[in-house]
């Protein structure tokens, strides 16, 4: 009895984060680029590419780019990819002077679709570097990696697919987490409304006060069409961005279920901790009124503060 108690008291949490969903999204950190120039055959695609400079070429002319490292793609969503081969990592300033790449040994650290990783500033590629250090010598383990991750999404998925993302974002706008309210209390949701109005309502004055338009608040699973000219306010900032900033707030929307947390830590209105409880409000009120299941909420409040701070660490560090 104990048990059906707690799923009826999840009810209303999950039926919250289910609207937010409503909208197909293709946020995803997985690449959808496909190589028209892969060097290597299909059977390769999971083996870590190493460029070798030519014999016949002397170790004193040799460039960065004639040796060079290549993660696979499966680099993207593996588990592991493959032993660690190299013994230092260090950073270094790209060849043209525009930004940092990451040094594995001697090579040249580039993304699955072989372009070379340059990064905006020393402080991100300091970050990545310090991610494959931290890699053991039995496997190299992409999951220990989300600011890599972020970087070659930047790098090649952005720049060929904005406009999409762009879209996808703008879509799932109008069933945003933020403006999904509870209609009232009842015996399963107790309180629920009361804490958004705490938590959620200073969120959408400040939307209210920073794109001039009032959002439009809602209780279905199919949300509610919200004004133009707030979507239009929210198209311009994304059109601003730049690649690296697009793609973190394209990696916190996908783990928010929503556009304004996003847009909130874009514009420093605030920081992981503060994202974090709005995604997670109706799932904790009910957690402390009926316990945590171990190895479910426990997991879950892991996973999402993992993908909320690696994003929030990479936007900040993407500044140039």
């Amino acid at each position: 009895m104990n048990l059906i108690s707690l799923r009826r008291s999840l009810f209303h949490s999950a039926a919250r984060r289910l609207s937010s969903t409503v909208a197909a999204s293709a946020s995803s950190f997985s690449p959808s680029l496909s190589s028209a120039q892969e060097e290597e055959p299909v059977e390769k695609d999971d083996r870590i590419y190493l460029k070798r400079a030519n014999s016949s070429t002397s170790l004193s002319s040799l460039t960065r780019d004639e040796e060079s490292v290549t993660m696979p793609m499966s680099f993207m969503t593996g588990s592991v990819v493959g032993k660690r081969f190299y013994k230092e990592v260090t950073t270094r300033l790209a060849d043209d002077g525009n930004g940092w790449t990451v040094m594995l040994d001697y090579r040249t650290l580039k993304t699955p679709s072989k372009r070379p990783l340059k990064l905006p500033n020393h402080a991100l590629a300091k970050a990545i570097a310090a991610e494959w250090e931290y890699q053991q010598a039995d496997g190299i383990r992409p999951f220990t990696m989300p600011l890599m991750k972020l970087a070659c999404t930047a790098l090649e998925r952005v720049p060929l697919t904005r406009i999409t993302i762009m879209e996808n974002l703008l879509n799932k706008f109008h069933q945003d987490l933020v403006f999904c309210q509870s209609p009232g209390d009842t015996d399963i949701n107790k309180g629920v409304q009361e804490k958004q109005v705490e938590k959620i309502g200073p969120i959408l004055e400040w939307v209210q006060s920073k794109f001039g338009f009032k959002p439009k608040v809602f209780s279905t699973f199919f949300g509610c069409k919200q004004e133009d000219g707030l979507v239009k306010a929210v198209e311009n900032v994304l059109k601003n961005t730049t690649d690296c900033e697009l793609a973190a707030i394209d990696a916190l929307a996908a783990a928010s279920h929503s556009l304004v947390i996003p847009l909130a830590i874009f514009y420093e209105r605030f920081g992981i901790k503060e994202a974090v409880e709005l995604i997670r409000l109706e799932e904790d009120l009910q957690v402390d009124r009926w316990g945590l299941v171990e190895g479910g909420h426990d997991v879950d409040i892991a996973d999402i503060r993992v993908q909320i701070s690696s994003a929030f660490v990479f936007l900040r560090m993407s500044y140039r």
